[in-house]
């Protein structure tokens, strides 16, 4: 099985791009820390490589900046390429089937987080229905349904 969850921040604002039949497609690096210290007491962090297609990959170039949080699932894929020096390069990447924004909204020109407790309190419904009621009280004494109404 080859499956892949990651938390972590974006290293840089991702950038949309399309491939040669127009498949938009994003790369980007997440910082994701280690669960321990190193031995100078200090947290590191691995920078891991993922691929995002098609509408998510969309999303995540419109909606997420440097440092933004995000969940990530996927799977591994490795591959492989011949440098200009004719070298043999070895590539290691997430691909992402998910794509989860972790960080809270933003108000509009995207630079403090919204703030929850701001927000105005629900209205309460206007047109609420009492459960106790008959809901078909205003149909008069018969109600008819066809047998094949949810066919």
């Amino acid at each position: 099985m080859n499956r892949v969850c990651l938390v972590g921040r974006l290293t840089a604002k991702p950038e949309l791009r399309y491939t040669g039949s127009n498949i938009p497609y994003t790369r980007f690096s997440l910082a994701v820390n280690r669960t321990f210290n190193n031995a100078q007491g200090e947290r590191e962090a691995d920078f891991i490589n993922i691929v995002v297609w098609r509408k998510q990959a969309e999303n995540v170039a419109n909606y997420l900046d440097k440092g933004s949080q995000v969940s990530i699932e996927g799977r591994i894929q490795t591959g492989s390429f011949t440098d200009k020096d004719g070298n043999r390069r070895y590539t290691t990447d997430v691909v992402a089937d998910s794509v989860q924004f972790l960080d809270s909204r933003r108000n509009n020109n995207n630079s403090t987080p919204y703030d929850y407790q701001d927000a105005p309190a629900p209205e309460e419904p206007q047109n609420s229905i009492d459960i106790d009621e008959d809901p078909f009280s205003d149909f008069g004494d018969n109600v008819s349904i066809d047998d094949n109404f949810l066919e």
